[in-house]
């Protein structure tokens, strides 16, 4: 079992100074989640998604986290991975540089960016948004592998070039793609590559997704691939506030959320702007089911039909409240299948003191429990989807690789496990050049 901490730069109060704050915030609780020994953070790119999330230049972000820390490894994900947002070739380009500079410590995670907020910006065209992110994964696997990059394929041609740098971890780091419907978890595992599964619905879609992903996998022949080396790792949302006040956390906790599922409304789905004020003695949980019965209404007035996903955001039963009730949740996230829990902890109305409580109740409460205590018993740290496909174990012979930490180069990152080489795919060559030589990727 993983663990790690995910940001969008998310903020109730979007003022200059406001926006400031929270981008600094962040950065103080990726540091500080490598000290309560999280596994990984996650940044995710967004574009003019004001309130939501102003987290736009991720890549950015993610090597100045990088630099002030030494072994937490550098999710750099989702990337909008459609042409006009990002190249594929120029992803590859900036995400193998933060490799080096990170000590070969980058995963990366690729997305639509599917908001018509975002695809005007940009001039996206929405209808081949899936196909660019497919091709795009599919030009930065052979980018990193080949010491010429040539790609002729249904979207885009590109003549013979040295993709440069080469990123350190080989043949290259390991790859995700943001899951949130059957389609995309079904596409992550016919890439051969991790899913990264957002929102806020809970153990038993997170079972029934698993579900798909793995019948996915069994059903495959390699034929998609995107790469020699198959990612099966199967990350999920977990959102949470951990206090000693277990009611003051579930209280935090669910205003935050609350913003956070009315701002991906307002951007998602037209609704209005989400509600900025925290109104001290509010029935928080009152106040959510409130904003989930507005959601049904608009829908029933503008005829659309109601589904379960329609309020999934609402849903506030998660890691809200003791280290303990953090614990039970987390539990019933591995039983329903997840390989590693992504915790949600800074949300547009959550206070920085709140947030940072949180990292540390979880580092010294949460995380010890199933990495040294009664719940790590058969909880998997092996490499990507070991316990269900036989990840290889880990190369302890290849030499440490140290960070480039903010005072210069840092202590070496940990021991790491390889993912396993697949079988060609429809793309032909996909073996590492020889004479290549680096520290295999970990998850």
């Amino acid at each position: 079992m993983k663990f790690s901490v995910i940001f969008e730069a998310q903020l109730a109060d979007p003022t200059v100074e406001r926006e400031h704050q929270v981008i600094r915030d962040c950065v103080e609780q990726a540091v500080l989640a490598e000290r309560m020994g999280f596994d990984r953070i996650w940044a995710v790119e967004h574009h003019s998604l004001k309130w939501y999330a102003h987290m736009s230049a991720p890549e950015i972000f993610l090597t100045w986290v990088a630099a002030r820390t030494n072994t937490i490894r550098i999710g750099h994900g989702v990337v909008c991975m459609p042409f006009n947002f990002n190249h594929p070739v120029r992803v590859a380009e900036r995400a193998a540089m933060l490799d080096l500079l990170s000590g070969g410590r980058l995963d990366l995670g690729a997305g639509r960016g599917g908001t018509e907020q975002e695809t005007s910006l940009c001039g996206v065209d929405k209808e081949r948004t899936t196909a660019e992110v497919e091709e795009a994964l599919r030009i930065i696997g052979r980018a990193w592998q080949e010491e010429e990059l040539e790609y002729h394929g249904e979207l885009l041609d590109i003549s013979p070039h040295p993709i440069l740098p080469r990123p350190a971890q080989t043949p290259h780091p390991p790859l995700f793609l943001a899951c949130s419907r059957e389609e995309t978890l079904v596409q992550a595992a016919e890439l051969g590559i991790g899913a990264l599964v957002m929102g806020f619905a809970g153990p038993v879609s997170i079972a029934r997704m698993r579900s798909v992903y793995d019948a996915a996998r069994a059903e495959r022949d390699g034929g998609r691939f995107v790469s020699s080396v198959v990612n099966d790792h199967f990350s999920v949302l977990c959102p949470t506030i951990v206090l000693d006040d277990p009611q003051e956390a579930r209280r935090i906790g669910i205003r935050g959320q609350r913003f956070f599922a009315q701002s991906i409304g307002h951007w998602y789905g037209g609704a209005g702007v989400p509600d900025e004020a925290v109104v001290a003695g509010n029935d928080e949980a009152a106040e959510m089911r409130r904003a989930a019965e507005q959601v049904v209404a608009r829908l029933h007035e503008q005829d659309i039909p109601v589904r379960p996903t329609s309020t999934a955001t609402f849903n506030a039963d998660h890691a809200y409240g003791s280290a303990d009730d953090a614990i039970a949740y987390v539990q019933r996230l591995k039983e329903a299948g997840a390989d590693e829990i992504m915790c949600l902890i800074q949300m547009g109305t959550v206070e920085q003191e709140a947030c940072l409580e949180t990292l540390r109740q979880w580092g010294e409460k949460v995380i010890p429990h199933f990495t040294e205590g009664p719940g790590a018993a058969g909880s998997g740290t092996a490499g990507p989807g070991a316990e269900r496909s036989g990840a290889a174990a880990a190369d302890s012979d290849a030499p440490p690789r140290a960070a480039l930490g903010a005072d210069g180069p840092g202590r070496a990152a940990s021991g790491a496990d390889e993912p396993r080489s697949a079988a060609s795919g429809a793309d032909g060559s996909r073996s590492a050049p020889s004479g290549r030589s680096g520290r295999g990727p970990r998850l």
